[in-house]
C-alpha cells in the first residue's frame, strides 16, 4: 500500500499565485506590466508582490483577515490582488464609484483589518466614518516605502486549501444591501484558465485594463494574463482617448469592456480602424447587435460572455461556430454574437440551464422563457455572513441568477428579461429597491417606484416614478441632488416622473405596468 506522502504526490491545491511565480521563472526578461512610465518584468513584479505580502504580515495580517483595496486600475491594485492572499489574507476589492456610506457598510460587513487605497481617492477615504489602518499608494503615498522596507525573505507562506476563500466581492442584491460573494482559490484558478482559452491569450498578448479590477476581481484576468505570460497595461481612467492611445502606442491586443465602453469607442472623435486585430471580451449587459457590428468594423473580434459576481464574472460564452456561421452577413453575425451562449470550458454541459419554477428545462424553441440557473466550478462558495441568502440562492442545487432567458434550438441561451429588481447600467448593478429606499427618505416623497428604462449610451438607466405628499413641492433636480448625497452617482435616477402609481387591488405597486409603459413594443426587457 502506498504511504500517505507518496499518494499525495499527485494532489496539489490549485493556487493562482503559481501563475505569477511560473511566469517569473519562464519569462525572465518579459515586460509583465506597463503603468504610465513604469515598465516591470515578471521577476520584478513577483519581487514587489512578495515585498507587499511581507509588509502586510508585518502590519499584522494573518490567516483569513480581510484586506480592502480601493484603487483604479494601477499597478498597486494588481500587486495587491496577488499579495493579499499570499500574506494569508482575504482580498476585498472595493468599487471606487460607491458613496462613502456604501463603502463604510462594506468595510464593516467584511470586517476589514486594513485598507490599501490610491492617493487619488484620498478625499473619498477622508469622508469615511470607518477608521482603519491604511496604506496610501501613488505619488506622495507611503506604499513604495512599505515595499522598500519589507523583507521578501521574511515572508511566511502558509499551506492553502483550494476551497479556502481567496476574495470577497460585493454586489447589490434585491434587498439593496450589498452581499459579499466568496471566491475560492480553486474557482479563481479554473476561471483564469477558462479566460485564457476563451479570450485566446498568448505570451505575446498585451492586455489593456479597461475592465475595473474591482469588478469580480477583473473577471479573474489578473491571474489569467499572468498565467499566459502576457503583458498587463494599466489604465487609470477608462476614457476613449486613453484606450485608443494605448492601442496605437503600446501594442494592445486584448481588452475587456462593458458595451457602453464599446459605444464610446465607436463614436470617439477621429476614430479609425485599429492598427492590429484586437480581441474584445464584452459583458456586463447584453450588447446590441449594432454595437457588435460597429466595433468589429474597426478591426476587433468580439467574444460575448455572460455572468454575475456570483459566478466569478463570465460563466457562458457565445462560442462562434466556424465555418457554418461564417457565411452570414454582418447583421446575422452580430445577431448570433449578441446571445449569451453556452457554458465555458471549465463547466459541464448541464451546469448552465434555463428552467421553469420547478427546475424543469424549458423547451429549446427560442420562445419559452425561464430562469438561468448554474452550478459547478465557477459558482461562488456562498455569501459572506449571510447563510439565509446563500440557501435561497442555491435552492434546488443550482444558483439562481434572476435572469430570464430563452434557449434556442442550437442550445444557446439568450436573456430576454430579469426576474430580480436589478438594473444593469453601463455594466454596474443597481438595486431598484435600494434606490427606492433612499428616495422615500425625502420628506416630500410619499411613495415611489424605480424601474429600468432603455438608454442609448448606458443600455438601461433607472427611472423614478414618485408620488408627493399632499401640498409638497419638489423638482426632479432637487430629488436627484438629495439622492446623490446618499448613493453612488450612477445609481441616481436619470429620469423622474411625478404622479400616482399604478397599484393592484391590494395596494401593491405594479412595477410591471411601469416597465411595460417604458419598454413598449420591444421584445426584450433588457437593453
Amino acid at each position: 500500500m502506498p504511504t500517505v506522502a507518496a499518494s499525495a504526490l499527485h494532489i496539489r491545491s490549485l493556487d493562482p499565485f503559481d501563475f505569477l511565480e511560473r511566469s517569473a521563472a519562464v519569462y525572465r526578461t518579459k515586460i509583465a506590466l506597463i503603468d504610465g512610465d513604469a515598465r516591470r518584468t515578471y521577476p520584478e513584479l513577483l519581487e514587489r508582490v512578495k515585498r507587499l505580502a511581507s509588509a502586510l504580515q508585518t502590519r499584522g495580517i494573518s490567516s483569513g483577515e480581510r484586506v480592502a483595496v480601493l484603487s483604479p486600475n494601477v499597478s498597486a491594485a494588481l500587486e495587491a490582488t496577488y499579495a493579499v492572499p499570499l500574506a494569508g489574507g482575504v482580498l476585498c476589492a472595493l468599487n471606487t464609484r460607491l458613496s462613502p456610506g456604501e463603502i463604510d457598510y462594506i468595510l464593516d460587513h467584511c470586517g476589514a483589518s486594513l485598507l490599501i487605497y490610491d492617493i487619488e481617492l484620498e478625499a473619498l477615504v477622508g469622508r469615511l466614518q470607518t477608521r482603519l489602518p491604511a496604506i496610501r499608494a501613488g505619488a506622495g503615498g507611503d506604499y513604495e516605502a512599505h515595499l522598500a522596507g519589507a523583507d521578501p525573505v521574511a515572508l511566511v507562506r502558509r499551506e492553502i486549501d483550494e476551497d479556502d476563500t481567496i476574495s470577497i466581492n460585493y454586489t447589490s442584491g434585491t434587498t439593496g444591501r450589498p452581499k459579499g460573494v466568496m471566491y475560492t482559490y480553486r474557482g479563481v484558478y479554473l476561471n483564469a484558465l477558462a479566460e485564457i482559452f476563451h479570450a485566446n491569450l498568448r505570451p505575446e498578448s498585451v492586455y489593456l485594463w479597461t475592465l475595473p479590477m474591482f469588478h469580480c476581481n477583473g473577471w479573474c484576468f489578473p491571474w489569467a494574463v499572468s498565467a499566459a505570460g502576457a503583458t498587463h497595461v494599466c489604465l487609470r481612467k477608462v476614457e476613449a482617448t486613453g484606450i485608443l492611445a494605448a492601442i496605437e502606442n503600446l501594442g494592445v491586443t486584448h481588452f475587456c469592456a462593458a458595451p457602453t465602453v464599446l459605444v464610446s469607442l465607436c463614436n470617439a472623435p477621429g476614430i479609425r480602424p485599429f492598427p492590429r486585430p484586437i480581441n474584445v471580451t464584452t459583458a456586463g449587459a447584453p450588447p446590441a447587435p449594432t454595437t457588435i457590428a460597429q466595433i468589429e468594423t474597426l478591426g476587433a473580434t468580439i467574444d460575448h460572455v455572460y455572468g454575475l459576481t456570483e459566478t466569478y464574472g463570465p460563466i457562458t460564452e457565445c462560442a462562434w461556430q466556424s465555418p457554418q456561421w461564417d457565411g452570414g452577413g454582418e447583421p446575422e453575425r452580430a445577431r448570433l454574437k449578441s446571445r449569451q451562449g453556452v457554458p465555458m470550458m471549465t463547466l459541464g454541459a448541464r451546469d448552465v440551464r434555463v428552467v421553469d419554477t420547478q427546475l424543469r428545462d424549458v423547451a429549446a424553441d427560442g420562445q419559452t422563457p425561464g430562469e438561468i440557473v448554474m452550478r459547478g466550478n465557477n459558482v461562488m462558495k456562498g455569501y459572506y455572513r449571510d447563510p439565509e441568502a446563500t440557501a435561497a440562492a442555491f435552492a434546488g442545487g443550482y444558483f439562481h441568477s434572476g435572469d430570464v432567458a430563452v434557449q434556442h434550438p442550437d442550445g444557446y441561451i439568450e436573456i430576454v428579461d430579469r426576474a430580480k429588481d436589478v438594473i444593469i447600467s453601463g455594466g454596474e448593478n443597481i438595486s431598484t429597491v435600494h434606490v427606492e429606499r433612499v428616495l422615500i427618505e425625502h420628506p416630500a416623497v410619499l411613495e415611489c417606484a424605480v424601474v429600468a428604462v432603455p438608454d442609448d449610451r448606458w443600455g438601461e438607466v433607472p427611472k423614478a416614478f414618485v408620488t408627493l405628499k399632499a401640498g409638497a413641492v419638489l423638482t426632479a433636480d432637487e430629488l436627484r441632488a438629495f439622492a446623490r448625497e446618499r448613493i453612488a452617482a450612477f445609481k441616481v435616477p436619470k429620469h423622474v416622473e411625478f404622479g400616482d402609481l399604478p397599484k393592484t387591488s391590494t395596494g401593491k405597486v405594479q412595477k410591471a405596468v411601469l416597465r411595460e409603459r417604458e419598454w413598449g413594443t420591444r421584445t426584450r426587457r433588457v437593453n
